[in-house]
């Protein structure tokens, strides 16, 4: 997924590379047994974007955020929409996690 990101994916990066929030973040980063979209270590802030699919795999999404949040890291969840379409209140909502 790093070589091929989603749309969103993509325009998330490009927001939050080379610590324009002023927090080094990491994309598709290994944590316990999953592989995040987008983290940063150091606020312990998990991102992920949902596409269409995270519609059906809710329970198993719900699942997994409790295995992480169980490694003490926040999870943010944004739909694919809302990075392409509020990218302003996306990064806003971030940065109130930190």
């Amino acid at each position: 997924m790093r070589q091929e990101p989603t749309p969103a994916e993509d325009v998330l990066w490009q927001a939050l590379r080379n610590k324009a929030l002023g927090a080094k973040f990491r994309r598709q980063h290994a944590i316990d047994r999953f592989i995040v979209d987008f983290c940063c270590l150091s606020a312990k802030i998990i991102m992920e974007v949902d596409g269409e699919i995270h519609r059906r795999t809710q329970a198993k999404d719900r699942e997994r955020d409790d295995v992480l949040k169980g490694e003490s890291f926040s999870v943010l969840r944004f739909s694919n929409d809302q990075v392409l379409h509020d990218l302003d209140t996306v990064l806003e909502t971030i940065r109130k996690n930190f």
